[in-house]
């Protein structure tokens, strides 16, 4: 291999273009096999990037170089010979030398643009389209990214530069060549989609944070190109309309952005933001001039729905008319057009890969259809969510059809009740049309989850309909759905009810579905059952219209009686033997008792004793495995139906009566519930004996349904547990995403102006060099989880009165941290740096797990550059590989002596690499103790303030009681609870948070305040004594915190909490329990001795006194009732009952105090 490669560096440095040809032809293939090139890569930087070549050798240099790294004095030379080549005759050079601009480092591009502004434009007007194109493409690539648009932040001739330029592109929209043209119109999109995505920004490495004048420039390039395609509107279409079929996709997107944003008014928003002085060209058309405008690109696109044969641009062109569609004033046909050609693309073969792609977007644009072509697609669409592969796109598609479903039952209801004529086929039924749909809701096995992710999506969507509607304060897509839905429930608070009725009436069997062990889908559907018997009272039977029930309630109402009777019948079918308790729960609580026809007491087919033989089935049930039971929780349940239902009704109190006692008195009752059994008869039989007395509270029905498919941490091995959970998340996920979404950076800043909070500000700058030193390093980080990248920015000061020729920044990594292009180390070179004159730079990382991590940085700076004052030591090098020779030889002799300046380490703290994880105090208490790795901290600090005031019972005002702990609220962590679980003298904190690579993280913080031993000296109680308890889904997670306790401490509160061992712990305890000892010691001490026996005489003496005491009371005085004392003779335990009640009745009148006050 090495005689290869020297093969191929004795052809880089001959002057044949043949030679060099070839062999940059098997360098390129080398690298391709995976092979080390640097040694290649830094010959042909030196020998074809550097020198003067031709074209084809300069591109597959460039192409070398992209497929390796390079040093930073490689990456000089590169800038060297691109300044060069810019002034080359031969234009294909100069394209070539262009191309590789957008794979410069962001450090080393800025200035090489500001040194060669003038040739760059120059280009634009060059005669040589292959020029033309390369110019247009590679700037294109570049301008829209971050790092340009810092550098154009500072420095106003860049920025004017920019901006010329992008008008220039834009101009290239309607070049002569098709090439220019097209990738002109690509460069144009690219600007848009980078306003929206910052794709390209984090592609190349840089995620910097959007400062306003950033957001402004960007913002001004964006609204003068929206104004640039809708004033050459025409023109443009024409131009795009005589590009090759194959090119033409690349113009769609650019030319719908434009015009939809004038049409939707967004683009005065980003002129807004982009703060300029003067109005460049508004936008001053007319509503009916934007529809035209719109109207007329619908026009020019439609035609290729139809006659293209290329899928991608029927793809392309169907989802942008979609976008349009949404327009105020777009037509439905517009929208129909598109997701008909869309779904057709769906039985193709060569774009089987898109299929989430074509459901997705034909299911977020339901609502712009009319009615008719929704309920139409509903059996359709169904179909072919039932076949997508990705669970996360099943579920959001179900999601959007089943609001749509609604949002089409609601909408169709309301427009009869306002006289129009009904439409067939709009109600919630229609979803189950399709035959195979139809008959998996009906069949009590099947073999694919999709029938449970259906009802469980449809009713979560119902509970999310009976929420308040979400406000919109922009037009949009959703828009359009919340109006609908606003329309349908007239903002009625029980409109809701009428789509979610029919829900439970269509999925009534999936209470028969044998789901092996999975009751999510059937606890949804219960749940929701009993919400509206607990909305309509059930328990009361039908109103009536003297009652005030209007025609709608009394048919509602009706509706429900009949659907409660026909679950009665299938309480003998349920095939999951959880359900059965369930089920029995949500009739018994809501079934109308009393309006059950007496006649049919002794009919089996009764509903009152189908429930009575049921809850005897699920009492007596011998089959107590874990795996197909829930016993203990079923009983429960069981016997609370059975007191409520037969407090209720005196037939059903005698049936329940003679099950009750046959249990009780059998094997399969254990003591608890015996005693709960015996509880059970006296309050029956009480009511049955006091019927006037009974308060209709007890058995109130509450509209609860106390069940979940969780069950206790000792079951979650089981398989069907594991998937209820991960499809609850799943749905809950989607139907979140859909219904309340969080809004990006770029609709909050549409939305709320520029004084969002997404404009982030730079965080506090830490020094790593020290005060004597030559130069001065301050650094700040930024994060970002999405991509798990860090960035970290240097500002590098020259605190000595001479000019640093060079400055060698060098950047080490410690811990999960890792370069994206695989180097060891970054260097940064720095020119020219003027005394006090501040240069900034930065360098950018993954992170691959977690763990700690850090930032190495190193300073070398050359007094001696370019003065040539550098040692003439020549050693023996004859018998050293000639390579090595050869390198030797090629050093700069003029660098000088570098000056080496070790930083302190820039560590990254570990909260930095979590995320807030929202989640509920059940979820959390239940996922709790089933965490396997676990760390315990204990930490102190101390908080101003004296006596009770300054306890966490101190409710008004800022208390200084947790003053340790207040920049929690600003870390990475989620707050379980809503309050702090408080008492007089200590406090427990709950918190959640998930790591960047998916590890769970739970964190309780139990604190309790120590009193000071010097009381009575003044002194008061200010030590606070924190106990952290971490758990974490991984081992992992807690050996990192494990290793560093106090750095741990440190990244929760900054330094605010001192980490104190264990051993100290236990040392202080042993001290406080001495203390306490010897307190009680004293205490005993100061009883009285018992009395010693005693002799005759002296007991007829003490007789005597106690004869005359006697006298003494009868004279006059009574005893004096004793005072409260501490030498009595209670426990440990009643001491400390009395403390807590005497402690709650002291906070009590604090607080009364306060509030008078």
């Amino acid at each position: 291999m090495d005689i290869l490669f020297a093969q191929i560096q004795a052809d880089l440095r001959s002057n044949d273009a043949l030679r060099q040809t070839s062999a940059l032809l098997l360098a390129l293939q080398q690298s391709a096999a995976g092979r080390d090139i640097s040694v290649i890569a830094k010959s042909a930087v030196e020998e074809i990037v550097a020198a003067p070549a031709s074209a084809v050798c300069k591109k597959l240099a460039f192409d070398l170089i992209r497929s390796t790294r390079l040093t930073a004095d490689l990456w000089d030379s590169v800038s060297t010979g691109i300044r060069s080549d810019l002034h080359f005759p031969d234009p294909d050079v100069t394209a070539a030398a262009l191309s590789i601009l957008a794979a410069i480092p962001s450090y080393a591009l800025a200035k090489l643009i500001s040194d060669c502004n003038s040739e760059i434009s120059a280009c634009f007007d060059s005669p040589s389209d292959n020029l033309r194109f390369s110019i247009t493409e590679t700037l294109g690539c570049i301008l829209a990214r971050d790092d340009l648009v810092t550098l154009c932040e500072n420095n106003v001739n860049i920025l004017d530069k920019v901006s010329a330029w992008w008008f220039r592109i834009a101009n290239n929209m309607l070049d002569k060549s098709d090439n220019v043209s097209k990738v002109a119109f690509e460069s144009v999109g690219r600007l848009f989609q980078e306003f929206d995505s910052k794709k390209m920004s984090r592609l190349a490495g840089d995620k910097l944070v959007d400062s306003e004048n950033s957001l402004a420039i960007r913002s001004n390039w964006v609204s003068s190109m929206v104004d640039f395609v809708w004033k050459k509107r025409n023109a443009l279409m024409a131009r795009s309309s005589i590009l090759p079929v194959e090119t033409f996709r690349a113009t769609v997107f650019p030319l719908v952005y434009a015009v939809k944003a004038v049409a939707s008014g967004s683009v005065e928003v980003i002129k807004k933001l982009s703060k300029s002085p003067k109005e460049n060209g508004s936008v001053a058309d007319s509503t009916a001039e934007k529809l035209v405008g719109v109207s007329d690109l619908v026009t020019h696109l439609a035609p290729f729905l139809a006659s293209s044969l290329d899928p991608a641009l029927i793809f392309e062109v169907g989802i942008n008319m979609l976008y349009l569609a949404d327009v105020p004033g777009g037509k439905p046909e517009w929208a129909s057009q598109s997701i008909i050609a869309i779904l057709t693309l769906w039985d193709r073969q060569e774009f089987a890969s898109a299929r989430e792609s074509i459901v997705r977007a034909a299911v977020t644009n339901l609502h712009l259809l009319d009615l008719h072509m929704q309920v139409s697609l509903f059996k359709r669409l169904l179909v072919m969510v039932r076949n997508l592969r990705a669970e996360s796109d099943r579920m959001y598609a179900l999601a959007c059809i089943c609001r749509t479903a609604l949002c089409v039952d609601l909408f169709a209801k309301e427009s009869v009740r306002r006289g129009q004529k009904p439409l067939s086929g709009t109600d919630i039924a229609s979803l189950f049309e399709d035959v195979r749909i139809r008959e998996d809701l009906n069949s009590l096995t099947s073999k694919s989850l999709f029938r449970e992710e259906l009802v469980a999506t449809l009713v979560e969507s119902c509970f999310q309909l009976s929420l308040p509607l979400p406000e919109q304060k922009n037009s949009g897509m959703e828009s359009r759905v919340i109006g609908a839905l606003a329309y349908g429930t007239g903002y009625g608070a029980l409109n809701w009810t009428e789509p979610a009725l029919e829900v439970v009436e269509v999925c009534r069997p999936c209470v028969k579905w044998d789901c092996e062990g999975r009751t999510y889908g059937i606890d949804c559907y219960l749940k929701l059952l009993v919400r509206l018997c607990h909305i309509y009272d059930t328990r009361g039977g039908v109103k009536k219209v003297k009652d005030g029930a209007s025609q709608d309630q009394i048919l509602n109402e009706t509706r429900l009686q009949n659907l409660q009777r026909n679950l009665v019948k299938d309480l003998r079918e349920v095939n999951t033997p959880r359900i059965c308790a369930r089920l029995i729960w949500a009739i018994s609580e809501h079934i109308d008792v009393e309006g059950l026809d007496p006649l049919l007491a002794d009919d089996p087919e009764d509903p009152l004793n189908i429930i009575v033989s049921n809850i005897h089935k699920v009492l007596f049930n011998i089959d107590s495995s874990a795996n197909t039971t829930n016993r203990l929780q079923d009983v429960q349940a069981v016997l609370l139906c059975a007191q409520r239902l037969g407090s209720r009704h005196p037939r059903a109190g005698q049936l329940l009566i003679k099950e009750l006692e046959e249990f009780r008195n059998s094997t399969l009752a254990d003591s608890v519930n015996k005693h709960q059994c015996r509880l059970i008869l006296q309050r029956i039989k009480y009511i049955f004996s006091h019927p006037d007395n009974r308060w209709a509270g007890v058995s109130e029905a509450r509209g609860d349904y106390p069940f979940t498919h969780h069950k206790l941490t000792v079951q979650f091995y089981e398989s069907s547990a594991a998937q209820d959970r991960k499809l609850e998340g799943l749905v809950h996920k989607a139907i979140l995403e859909l219904w309340r979404p969080d809004p990006s950076e770029l609709t909050l800043l549409l939305t709320k102006g520029i004084d969002s909070t997404s404009l982030k500000v730079a965080p506090v700058a830490h020094t790593l060099t020290g005060s004597s030193d030559p130069c001065y390093i301050e650094a700040y980080h930024l994060s970002d989880a999405g991509d798990g990248r860090i960035t970290l920015h240097l500002k590098v000061l020259n605190l000595t009165e001479l000019e640093l020729n060079r400055v060698d920044i060098r950047v080490g990594l410690s811990g999960s941290l890792y370069f994206m292009n695989g180097s060891p180390q970054a260097v940064r070179q720095l020119h020219n740096l003027v005394s006090q004159d501040p240069v900034l730079c930065s360098v950018t990382v993954g992170v691959s797990h977690f763990e700690r991590c850090g930032f190495w940085v190193q300073v070398l700076y050359y007094p001696f550059y370019g003065s040539g004052a550098v040692g003439d030591y020549e050693g023996d090098y004859a018998e050293e590989d000639p390579q090595i020779m050869r390198q030797k030889r090629s050093l700069r002799p003029e660098l000088g002596e570098p000056v080496i300046l070790r930083c302190q380490p820039y560590k990254i703290p570990l909260t930095d690499l979590l995320l807030p994880h929202k989640i509920s105090p059940v979820e959390f208490f239940r996922l709790w103790p089933s965490l396997p790795a676990i760390v315990e901290l204990t930490g102190t600090y101390i908080y101003e303030g004296s006596g009770f005031k300054a306890t966490a019972a101190q409710q008004y005002g800022s208390s200084p009681f947790l003053s340790g702990l207040k920049l929690l609220s600003s870390k990475p962590f989620h707050r379980v609870c809503s309050h702090i679980i408080r008492t007089v003298a200590g406090f427990q904190l709950c918190y959640a948070a998930k790591t960047w690579h998916g590890g769970f993280l739970g964190m309780m913080i139990f604190g309790s305040s120590e009193v000071s031993r010097n009381v009575d000296l003044g002194d008061e109680t200010t030590t606070m004594i924190c106990k952290f308890v971490v758990r974490a889904s991984d081992a992992s997670i807690t050996k990192q915190i494990e290793s560093d306790p106090q750095g741990w401490l440190d990244d929760l509160t900054d330094g605010a909490v001192e980490y104190m061992p264990e051993d100290e712990v236990k040392v202080a305890a042993a001290e406080r329990l001495r203390i306490s000892m010897e307190r009680i010691a004293l205490l005993k001490a100061a009883q009285p001795r018992p009395k010693t026996p005693k002799s005759d005489d002296e007991e007829d003496e003490e007789k005597e006194e106690d004869e005359e005491k006697k006298k003494e009371k009868k004279d006059g005085e009574e005893d004096k009732p004793k005072g409260p004392t501490t030498l009595s003779k209670i426990t440990a335990e009643e001491a400390e009952h009395r403390a807590l009640q005497a402690a709650v009745l002291q906070e009590w009148h604090i607080l009364c105090k306060d509030r008078k006050g």
